[in-house]
């Protein structure tokens, strides 16, 4: 928690005005309990009026001071958490962006949104309540008592219990609570997976008519958290009943002993009424610092959560500053080699590539096919360094991948998943992240490539046309054509269809690869896919078994002496199987 304090850096001068006219607020309302009891020794008893009047206008004064200085500190206190708690969310939303696909498949993404929200909702607002009362309640509390013992040493001892019993109360549940509350946020984590994974996959419960078995779930981990809170909070609410008990019992013993202390004539009706306004002030303070201590208690469980994030690894070492892949040399050399690669997902039993190898020449494509679960991803997310090998090396250009800085390795590459996410905002915006600064004819002439010009000419707008998040307002097809033109804006060198075209028809699909082939800068091209037909023109094919090679070649030649390339394409084109039986025949 402490190491998040350097956010605070840029509002040195709040976080220091903040508690500074808190204290000052804590000053004048100290000075009231004496302005009161001048009025009821001298004034009163006197029955002089003018003095009473005199004395109440002071206590006015005193009010308004302190009211102008409450106002200023709130300002100043909010104004450091609020830009305390952005920073701290800028940094953080920054370091995730930096961290591997194994780092993010390990923590979680429910607890990184857990981490970017809620728990830093807790942290800022820790630290406003820090710097308004983490100094004026202690401040009032000491000051009481002093000014106490300035009124009575005796009837002060009663401060002097009173205060130490409070501390071990607040204290004591403090440390106790602590560590539930971090249990608490884990809760919540829990809660917000099971949430998003029912939003992300509504389709799917539905389809398989699973409501209430995950209504079941949600309810259980929901009432875990339930639990899990009311346990702390009962707790935590110990605290203001267990303050009122010590501090009333305080003023009991104090008025007793005031009476009797007036009664001597030791002591003036005034400054008993002093000494029981201080015990007062004392009891509305801890209730104010036991709120605090809870909020606190909160915030620490909630920053060390946060800086726990701050402290995992980004995954990926950076390569140092050599030059980028679009500078390397053309010619029949080699230009990407896969030598004798293994790779193994973080806790998985099991490598999911085996001693891979392979060698790829400028401007080839290269199709890399085999069944659910073989491998084929693995092998494409390798080259942009999303994951690391285990063993061997993938070199681009003669360099290890791993000598490449991250940003301008994958400057040159560009990437379509799997699933096709597209964001909020115009067809224009989207694909201007492939490059921000795409003229408008580039981005037509990149849809077009992608097979995507008629139906954006279909929109009224256009490339303004409007995406709605996750392009939920667009086909399977459509999106994935978007995501085409997306990598294809960039001009890469390097071009990986990641299984990219599942959802298009086989003549769209033709025409894509078709387009792909007389790109202008004659790209090295990836493509991964379950469908022969999409890779069967390719210049060499890899067929992956079990995360091995189980051939590697062109089309007629893994026909010929590839099993699992004939098992698959075969599969594919029954009538070509059926015509081999009958020329044998």
């Amino acid at each position: 928690m402490k190491a998040l304090l350097i956010y605070l850096r840029n509002y040195k001068k709040e976080t220091v005005l903040a508690p500074l006219f808190k204290l000052l607020e804590a000053s004048f309302e100290l000075l009231v309990p004496l302005v009161m009891a001048a009025v009821i020794d001298n004034g009163i008893a006197n029955n002089d009026k003018p003095y009473v009047v005199r004395m109440c206008l002071i206590m006015v004064a005193l009010g308004i001071i302190g009211l102008v200085c409450s106002i200023t500190a709130q300002y100043f206190s909010a104004k450091a958490a609020t830009g305390f708690a952005t920073e701290l969310r800028k940094s953080l939303f920054s370091h995730i962006q930096n961290f591997s696909y194994t780092k993010m498949d390990t923590i979680g993404t429910s607890t990184l949104i857990t981490r970017m929200t809620s728990d830093v909702n807790q942290v800022q607002s820790g630290v406003n309540l820090v710097l308004r009362l983490f100094l004026r309640s202690p401040f009032i509390v000491v000051g009481a008592m002093v000014m106490a013992f300035t009124v009575d040493v005796r009837g002060a001892l009663v401060f002097v219990v009173t205060i130490p019993l409070l501390s071990v109360v607040v204290f004591g549940i403090m440390l106790i609570t602590m560590p539930l509350y971090k249990k608490v946020q884990a809760d919540l984590d829990k809660v917000l997976l099971i949430t998003r994974e029912n939003l992300v996959g509504a389709r799917v419960i539905r389809a398989f008519n699973k409501e209430r078995s995950e209504e079941r779930h949600f309810e259980k981990s929901n009432q875990e958290l339930t639990d899990a809170q009311k346990y702390v909070g009962k707790l935590s609410g110990l605290m203001n009943p267990l303050t009122y008990i010590i501090v009333n019992g305080g003023l009991i013993v104090l008025i007793y002993v005031g009476a009797l202390r007036v009664d001597a004539g030791i002591l003036t009706q005034g400054e008993v009424v002093a000494l029981i306004n201080y015990m007062s002030q004392i009891l509305v303070e801890l209730v104010k610092l036991a709120n605090l201590i809870i909020t606190v208690t909160k915030a620490i469980a909630c920053g060390n959560r946060i800086q726990s994030v701050f402290e995992e690894e980004t995954g990926i070492p950076k390569g140092d500053a050599i030059a980028c892949v679009m500078g390397a040399d053309g010619g029949d050399e080699t230009f990407i080699e896969f030598d004798h690669v293994s790779m193994r997902y973080k806790g998985a039993g099991a490598d999911s590539l085996s001693d891979i190898s392979f060698c790829v020449k400028r401007g080839q494509t290269v199709g890399i096919i085999g069944g659910t679960g073989s491998g084929k991803s693995s092998v494409v997310n390798l080259i942009p360094r999303f994951y690391d090998v285990s063993a061997g090396q993938v070199r681009v250009a003669g360099k290890d991948v791993k000598d490449y800085q991250i940003s301008e390795l994958r400057s040159s590459i560009g990437v379509v998943p799997q699933k096709s996410v597209l964001f909020k905002g115009t067809v224009a915006e989207n694909l201007r992240w492939g490059r921000e600064d795409a003229s408008e004819a580039e981005l037509w002439e990149a849809v077009e490539t992608a097979q995507a010009k008629e139906f954006v000419e279909g929109k009224e707008e256009g490339l303004a046309f409007k995406v709605s998040q996750d392009g939920k307002n667009l086909s399977g097809g459509q999106r994935q054509r978007l995501a085409i033109a997306r990598a294809l804006v960039r001009r890469p060198e390097i071009l990986i269809l990641d299984d990219s075209a599942s959802a298009l028809d086989f003549a769209t699909d033709a025409k894509l690869r078709a387009a792909i082939r007389q790109i202008k800068g004659n790209p090295t091209v990836f493509i991964v896919s379950q469908r022969a037909s999409s890779i069967m023109y390719a210049d060499q094919i890899l067929v992956l078994e079990d995360g091995e090679a189980a051939g590697l070649g062109t089309h007629a030649e893994l026909l010929r002496d590839c099993p699992v390339y004939q098992e698959i394409y075969y599969s594919q084109f029954p009538e070509e199987e059926e015509g081999l039986r009958k020329g044998a025949q």
